[in-house]
């Protein structure tokens, strides 16, 4: 079980986009994770009429590194710690550390 899952809320503690925001909407088995609206970079993309696909310079959101970010708490609206607990019944959830609470209950 990983601490940032797909779906995941998290903030980036460090590089050019350090602070901003965004949902993970992808994991790579390299450690790198894709997060909507960070580490983005112009592509420049070639027409195609066929597939009704415009050509110009698209904004791209690159993988950034797993280490650099942090799963924010919505309570504190801050970067936490994530820990891993048994429940009662043996499923392995995760939590936050600094107030103990469930983020997958």
């Amino acid at each position: 079980m990983n601490k940032i899952k797909q779906g995941d809320q998290v903030i980036v503690l460090a590089g050019k986009d350090k602070g901003k925001e965004g949902k993970v909407t992808k994991i790579f088995p390299n450690n790198k994770v894709l997060v909507q609206g960070v580490n983005q970079a112009k592509k420049h993309q070639k027409g195609n009429p066929n597939a009704g696909v415009t050509g110009g310079i698209i904004d791209k959101d690159m993988p950034i590194h797993i280490s650099n970010i942090a799963l924010l708490n919505p309570q504190t609206q801050k970067a936490d710690r994530v820990g891993f607990k048994f429940l009662d019944d043996g499923k392995k959830v995760r939590f936050f550390k600094s107030n103990q609470e469930l983020i997958d209950a």
